[in-house]
């Protein structure tokens, strides 16, 4: 039988991430390249942003796994905010329409897709990343995108 490399063996005894240090109240998330505390907060109806701080309307005893769901349905809404917003203006300055796009949830998925149609589907965790490295990301992926072809008027005077 032949022996596995170490370094594999590192990886595969590796104990799993603890979700409970990860989520839970006090722990932090990327966000536009920087990082947001995350605050239980039972006075707020909705995810709110205060500075740094993220106030989840959870109540103390409230589980990892809540936590992680209503920590990640926030930074979801915000990335089709912001990359909707930068794809918005980055057509303009190309002088193109708005392609379709979409949020990406795939587990091993760059933060592009071209969706074969001619619209765009972006990682959710691009939202991650600064401000700049996804207006960035989002002019490559426009400009990736095959040149939109407008119907010729057969009747139209040539100049």
């Amino acid at each position: 039988m032949k022996r596995r490399p170490p370094q594999l063996s590192l990886l595969l005894d590796a104990a799993a991430p603890d979700a409970g240090e990860r989520w839970r109240d006090g722990a932090s998330v990327e966000y536009l390249g920087g990082r947001l505390l995350l605050c239980l907060d039972t006075a707020c109806r909705e995810a709110l942003l205060d500075t740094a701080t993220l106030h989840l309307p959870l109540p103390p005893e409230a589980t990892p796994r809540q936590i992680q769901d209503a920590a990640e349905a926030w930074l979801r809404r915000q990335a089709e905010r912001v990359i909707g917003a930068e794809l918005v203006m980055a057509a303009r300055r190309a002088a193109r329409p708005v392609p379709a796009h979409a949020l990406s949830f795939a587990a091993r998925a760059g933060w592009t897709q071209d969706d074969g149609k001619g619209g765009l589907r972006f990682h959710w965790r691009l939202i991650e990343q600064s401000e700049e490295v996804i207006g960035q990301v989002v002019r490559r992926a426009l400009e990736a995108l095959a040149p939109v072809v407008t119907e010729s008027d057969l009747f139209a005077v040539a100049a």
